[in-house]
């Protein structure tokens, strides 16, 4: 009997243990998924796997050491269905200057100098592999030129800066749209108004800025919402709209919105992404720098950016000098720009117009020992990826000295003319004539291609992603559009041709994301970067989904590489979200493939816009 009834307790116990470890496996399986999925929602989680690696199949408990995070084109990786789209609160995500990562990396950056306006990008268990969805009632941008003047509330739904700027006239909440009038912090009546006069106090015909083409490149350092650059674009002039990531964080949003051409980017510690001598004309219209601090070395930044006998306009009380605080900027402004040689080309009211000296003699005779000195000479004034601001004089080069000036033709000439700093890379006249040319056939061919889908004023901001000598761009001079031309910067830096043909443009690593913020270009051309990322070791599908992020719905793609990389993109496009529009190759082996992204909406976005 006492054998009978161990036995029984004995199975009641089997029994008990096995239900346990049924519902223990059941809250693992259920927990596990769950957290697994809010995983690849939730910002910053480390069980986030490398960007990609989540759609090539294996469990999560597969070490990131055996996974190669560059898929070579040609190899088989499996048809892909789905890509988890990040939450809602992610739609207007820029990895690279997401203040969140700052503070959850608590990374040591002097505030002071802006250090935390810069780019930072997360390293790879803290990437995104997810989508960026468009916010709730996201709309299809409205269209250049109206697009200047409106753009849609629900596609940037943030109106703290018209109620902030409310009496300076830089926006205003109308119904489901928000308006630009024009105004700007110092131009409250106007931008047009504000730049004729800025072309009345330097004499130039007309009241216009352009100066017969002699103007064509301009920064604007601190833009806002872009509307000084909005009004140069009818002189056929083209600015680069320059403000961070900061207490007014969408303006650059809007201005890209609207169809102005405009980045993130900050005077802090780095050089700004652009080379040497890139600019006739910089302006800063209260822009609220200290352009004292360190040195003058953000105004010597400034100074590396201008062309010989560029102008700075700088609009500020400062320029006015009103009271004790004021002068004594204005005092020691004075005589910083004065040991840089510059000198005053007018002033007026709250502005005053500097210009920088056509040649290097104004420096040989400064007093020995003069602040700020001339930069050394095995300092490399167009090296700027990373590369930390100095404060010294870039004196010119030899070619600009002799020249007393950078010898470009007067816009438009200059877009066709090979300019002087060809010869930099060892180009002649021929090869640039031969590459404008090459090109102007294969936008045409584009054109065709995309001619079904693609109306007068479908597209307005687009960005040739390896640009090359600018030709993809200049080949669109007729268009109404405005390209960002992207050079890597590991390659030539031949952004000084792209700016001396009097086109804009940056440099950057692909490997990384773009300093723009999502849904910001309606076409991206794409000219081997995929071939180049693969010997770089970088991810295919980390590019895609970053090119998906900064791509409008209903945007375009321009692939034009070899066929395993098309090959590649193919298993992509339903987990993206995009179509193939259109295909072509050509003599030399490449392939060009079209796509187009589809306008989508999460359940969440839906559910909010009814």
């Amino acid at each position: 009997m006492r054998g009978r009834s161990d036995g029984s307790q004995k199975k009641r116990l089997v029994a008990s243990l096995c239900v346990v470890a049924i519902f223990l496996c059941f809250l693992y399986v259920y927990y596990g998924s769950s957290s697994r999925g809010a995983a690849a929602l939730e910002y910053g989680s480390r069980s986030l796997r490398k960007l990609g690696s989540s759609y090539l199949g294996g469990d999560d408990d597969t070490d990131d050491n055996q996974y190669e995070s560059s898929i070579k084109f040609g190899q088989d990786v499996g048809a892909l269905k789905t890509f988890p789209v990040c939450d809602d609160r992610h739609s207007e995500l820029i990895p690279c200057l997401d203040r969140h990562l700052i503070y959850q990396m608590r990374l040591k950056l002097d505030l002071s100098v802006m250090e935390h306006y810069e780019r930072h990008c997360p390293p790879p268990e803290r990437r995104y592999n997810c989508l960026i969805p468009p916010p709730p009632g996201y709309k299809i941008p409205i269209k250049w030129p109206q697009s200047r003047d409106e753009v849609w509330k629900e596609n940037i739904p943030h109106t703290h800066l018209a109620h902030e700027k409310s009496d300076q006239n830089w926006m205003v909440v109308k119904g489901e749209k928000i308006e630009f009038p024009g105004g700007g912090t110092h131009f409250h009546y106007g931008a047009d108004k504000y730049i004729a006069s800025i072309a009345n106090m330097l004499n130039f015909s007309h009241n216009n800025l352009n100066n017969e083409g002699r103007i064509r490149t301009v920064l604007d350092v601190g833009c806002g919402v872009a509307s000084f650059g909005a009004y140069l674009l009818s002189s056929d002039i083209i600015a680069m709209s320059l403000a961070p990531n900061d207490v007014h964080q969408n303006q650059i949003q809007f201005a890209l919105e609207r169809g102005i051409p405009a980045y993130l980017g900050v005077l802090g510690t780095k050089r700004l992404p652009y080379p040497s001598r890139s600019f006739e004309f910089a302006h800063c219209s209260r822009c609220r720098i200290d352009w004292l601090q360190r040195h003058g070395i953000l105004l010597l930044e400034l100074d590396r950016l201008l062309r010989p006998g560029g102008y700075f306009a700088y609009s500020s009380p400062e320029a006015y000098a009103q009271d004790e605080e004021d002068l004594r900027i204005w005092r020691e402004m004075s005589a910083l720009v004065g040991r840089m040689c510059w000198r005053i080309a007018a002033k007026r009211n709250q502005t005053v117009i500097w210009q920088k000296p056509l040649t290097n003699d104004c420096y040989m005779e400064r007093e020995p020992g003069t602040k700020p000195p001339l930069c050394r000479s095995d300092v490399d004034p167009d090296a700027v990826w990373g590369v930390p601001m100095e404060a010294c004089i870039t004196p010119y080069s030899d070619h600009d000295q002799k020249a007393k000036g950078s010898g470009l033709a007067p816009w438009p000439a200059r877009l066709t003319s090979p300019p002087p700093r060809l010869a930099d890379f060892g180009y002649s006249s021929e090869m640039f004539e031969k590459d404008t040319e090459i090109w102007r056939h294969r936008v045409e061919s584009y054109w065709d291609l995309l001619s079904p889908k693609v109306e007068a004023n479908t597209l307005r901001n687009l960005m040739d992603m390896n640009a090359n000598l600018g030709s993809f761009a200049a080949a669109l001079r007729s268009k109404n559009v405005w390209v960002m031309n992207v050079v890597p910067e590991d390659g030539p830096n031949t952004l000084k041709v792209i700016y001396d043909r009097g086109l804009i443009g940056t440099t950057h690593n692909w490997c990384e994301a773009f300093s723009t913020y999502p849904r910001t270009y309606d076409l991206l051309h794409a000219w081997t970067v995929f071939s180049d990322i693969e010997r770089k070791g970088c991810s295919g599908e980390d590019l895609l989904l970053e090119m998906d992020r900064i791509l409008r719905p209903t945007g375009f793609v321009i692939i034009r590489d070899k066929q395993p990389v098309i090959d590649f993109i193919k298993k992509y496009l339903s987990a993206l979200h995009w179509e193939a529009t259109g295909s072509d190759s050509d003599n030399e082996g490449d392939v060009v493939f079209i796509v187009q992204k589809k306008l989508w909406l999460t359940s969440e976005s839906l559910r909010n816009s009814e």
